[in-house]
């Protein structure tokens, strides 16, 4: 196969496409997408789809496969409702199954369900191994995504013989923000949207860059206020030893692979150990999980009760990252630079090809200028202004940002003259502040949920649910259902 580089001439994109047939049979060839469970309600497809939904010329009809999931396990055929997950930044098949609300809701409604893939992620690659060269990447937007999700909802509608099934679109975090946006944009095809833990104010520059680190700090003063104290010293005592360049005493401390041996290295391992901080604060469910790794229930209050265990705060320090970086396989020792990569995302952009896509789309439209400056936050001074956001982009993709544009796109904080939409938030979520608190109008509705984490309330039914979660989801179902009986009213006149 032809491989394209950065330095690709525009002529030679359109050869590559004639040469492979609208990019999906020899990309997908030979390629084993990733399985669905065999106990899944879901059955795996794939949609032709159009590669540039916005340039005639660029890539002609060109298409490639977009990996979707879909059951029709409760549907009341040709007249329930379609339940559509705007897939975010993963593999979809991690989405479904960790969004287990969705479903329980299709069997009370009758509905569809269908979990769609975003481009560039998972098996929806557009270019196979080549789509994250330059200037391939480039067809990776928030429109093209929502286009595609318009595209595919019509014709699959068509399809199933399903034109007068109202459209209720779901998502969580990023996944929420495009449900905010399918139903700003694209109203015609979308009766309404459950937005969960949806950021949609942080990522298009409003708010305050401090915001998600003051409040990741809040969750562990939570439990404890010395348990935050003991964070911050602990990273001081880091900060010491490396001022000292005490960098073997640093490596038996923290059981690195190899020692640090400069500034760089000890930037690295603070973003490496606020990272871990930040995940356990997003995912401090009150059970134990399998979303984006193995999480023990309450992992906050597990991390304070190792970081209040003893005087040896660099052990604890030490220990309480483990619990994310040692959650699936036991390490020997940590590696610096394998098991975290820092990229346009403050907050972390994962590993993998899937952390690439992310991390161009925070170096394009998605705004993620937020900063860590240990006094309002429990960590060290860590800045990513738009400046160093503008300099690390270029560098590495060759992309300069443009500020302000999800705000101009997709109304920022202007939202009142949209209607149905439902904004949850956890109270334990850093996420949650950056998105919307309070109702806006009697259909544009703020769902807050005190014990809640990240989108929480997306999640299936559990014992271990606190009751604010239960009350939130009966809320949005009866939502979603007046809404949808709203619509088929609309249609019989």
């Amino acid at each position: 196969m032809n491989t394209l580089s950065s330095n690709t001439p525009f002529s030679l994109i359109l050869f590559y496409l004639a040469e492979h047939e609208g990019v999906i049979g020899s990309l997908f060839q030979g390629r084993k997408p990733p399985e669905v469970r065999k106990d899944s309600p879901f059955t795996e497809k794939f949609f032709t789809q159009t590669l540039d939904h916005f340039n005639f010329n660029s890539f002609g009809n060109g298409t490639f496969c977009q990996r979707y999931l879909i059951s029709d396990k409760f549907w009341q055929n040709g007249s329930g409702p379609v339940f559509f997950y705007t897939g975010n930044e993963g593999d979809i098949s991690d989405f479904a199954l960790n969004s287990g609300f969705i479903l329980e809701l299709a069997e009370q409604q009758g509905a569809l369900v269908i979990f769609a893939e975003h481009r560039y992620y998972g098996a929806s690659l557009p270019f196979g191994k080549d789509s994250f060269s330059r200037p391939l990447v480039g067809l990776l937007t928030v429109e093209q995504a929502l286009a595609d999700y318009a595209v595919m909802i019509t014709e699959l509608k068509q399809q199933l013989q399903a034109d007068n099934c109202p459209v209720i679109v779901f998502g969580g975090s990023y996944g929420g923000m495009l449900s905010v946006y399918m139903r700003l944009k694209y109203p015609n095809i979308v009766t309404g949207a459950l937005a969960a833990s949806a950021p949609i104010l942080s990522t298009a520059g409003v708010g305050d860059p401090r915001q998600f680190f003051r409040d990741v700090t809040a969750d562990y003063e939570a439990v404890s206020p010395q348990c935050s104290a003991a964070v911050r010293a602990a990273f001081q005592q880091l900060q010491d030893l490396a001022a000292r360049q005490e960098y073997r005493r640093i490596q038996s401390a923290f059981a690195l692979c190899q020692p640090p041996s400069a500034p760089r290295d000890i930037h690295q391992l603070n973003g490496l150990l606020r990272n871990a901080f930040t995940f356990m604060a997003m995912l401090d469910y009150p059970y134990s999980t399998h979303f984006m790794g193995n999480m023990p229930a309450h992992p906050v209050k597990m991390g304070c009760d190792i970081m209040l265990r003893g005087p040896d705060l660099l052990a604890n320090l030490r220990d309480t990252a483990a619990i994310v970086y040692n959650s699936s396989t036991p390490l020997s020792c940590f590696d610096l630079y394998n098991l975290y990569v820092e990229c346009a995302d403050p907050t972390g952009c994962g590993l993998g090809p899937n952390s690439l896509a992310w991390d161009y789309q925070a170096c394009t439209e998605v705004e993620l200028c937020f900063e860590s400056n240990n006094v309002t936050d429990m960590f060290p001074p860590m800045s990513f202004s738009q400046a160093d956001r503008r300099r690390y982009c270029s560098e590495r993709w060759g992309v300069t940002p443009r500020p302000g544009w999800l705000r101009l796109q997709f109304w920022g904080d202007a939202l009142s003259s949209a209607s149905n939409i439902i904004f949850s938030n956890g109270d334990l979520d850093p996420w949650a502040n950056g998105g919307v608190r309070r109702s806006l109008s009697s259909s544009l509705i703020a769902i807050n949920i005190p014990e809640g984490a990240h989108h929480l309330d997306l999640r299936g039914a559990n014992d271990e649910d606190p009751e604010s979660v239960v009350r939130a989801r009966k809320q949005e179902a009866e939502l979603i259902a007046g809404w949808i009986q709203a619509e088929r009213n609309r249609q019989k006149h």
